[in-house]
């Protein structure tokens, strides 16, 4: 069986693995049932294969972790989310052109760490739930 370099996430891993990373983070929001999630999963995966060691690549599956997708505003799926220093610093949603996944890894790796800089840190007292 191949090793795979994309790690499937619980939202118990999430503050630890996405949040608290010292390497930036590129997460696939992604539920069950969404067509486009298949078909964007072997870029994915293959981006995660090409930057492993520089950055970390997960999924979060929505249907079973719905209050992590309401932290960060995540509406469709896929979203293709990058946090760079545990802070959001980009996303987009959709079937994407799969390039465009690769554009954006390279600017975070390029440009998140001032980026990150300048977004608002994360709250962990803040939750919608009680």
């Amino acid at each position: 069986m191949p090793k795979t370099t994309v790690h499937e996430l619980k939202g118990t891993d999430w503050e630890a693995t996405v949040e608290k990373s010292d390497l930036p983070v590129a997460v696939m929001f992604y539920s069950p049932t969404c067509p486009h999630c298949k078909t964007m999963e072997p870029y994915f995966r293959n981006y995660a294969e090409e930057y492993a060691g520089k950055m970390l690549f997960v999924r979060l599956n929505l249907a079973d972790n719905p209050w992590i997708g309401e932290r960060y505003g995540i509406m469709a799926t896929p979203t293709f989310g990058f946090f760079c220093a545990g802070k959001a610093v980009q996303s987009f949603s959709g079937a994407v052109y799969p390039s465009i996944i690769k554009t954006r890894a390279d600017e975070v790796l390029l440009h998140g760490a001032e980026c990150a800089e300048m977004s608002s840190a994360v709250d962990y007292e803040i939750s919608g739930y009680a």
